[in-house]
């Protein structure tokens, strides 16, 4: 009778396939110290050759020891090369990432331009100040059009700029249009494809 994989015991590490996790089990009935160690080694042998792209990479052979200590339930007595993994080590979680908690305020425009706005607050008035401001709300324009296609008018991205600096810098010189701000982003692109083509 036919038997299926799916009706034989799970597979520990799938990666293996189920003739080295055979083998991995035959090396645990082995009695002989000696001769337990030297079919281990060639075991991992067998393991390395399944991934010859990875010899390359530094501590390749300690994880097949780990792996071999893992399928084998860590019951297979031998002399091991190096110090495997522990058993009550691979349920351990890892530390936990602190992630940023910055609440950013229009997220369309990102956190460096509200840092940016914050910066041009602290500055004294001066035509730096209004030159930085002007060039901030064009980005805001563009920004605002990358994620909405709808046009946005001038006073939207004013307003923002008030919000942003607690209504304490006003501006209502025009801005850059919508087709030249589109024009403007896809040039860069434009100018990539070119240099591509030159090289064929």
């Amino acid at each position: 009778m036919l038997e299926y994989n799916s009706q034989q015991k799970q597979l520990v590490l799938p990666e293996y396939g189920r003739n080295v996790q055979q083998m991995v089990d035959h090396c645990l009935t082995i009695e002989d110290r000696e001769e337990r160690t030297r079919c281990a080694h060639t075991i991992i042998n067998i393991m390395g050759n399944l991934f010859p792209h990875l010899r390359d990479i530094d501590d390749f052979k300690h994880k097949l020891w780990d792996h071999l200590a893992i399928m084998s339930d860590f019951k297979l007595d031998i002399d091991y090369p190096c110090e495997i993994i522990r058993k009550e080590n691979l349920d351990t979680l890892p530390e936990r990432v602190p992630y940023s908690t910055y609440n950013i305020r229009y997220r369309h425009y990102g956190k460096l331009t509200e840092q940016m706005m914050q910066k041009a607050q602290m500055m004294s008035e001066s035509e730096e100040r209004e030159v930085l401001v002007n060039m901030l709300a064009n980005y805001m324009k563009r920004s605002y059009l990358t994620w909405n296609k709808d046009n946005v008018e001038d006073e939207k991205i004013w307003q923002d700029v008030r919000d942003y600096t607690h209504g304490t810098i006003h501006i209502n010189t025009p801005l850059m249009r919508a087709k030249e701000l589109k024009e403007n982003n896809t040039q860069p692109q434009q100018k990539q494809n070119n240099k591509k083509k030159k090289k064929k």
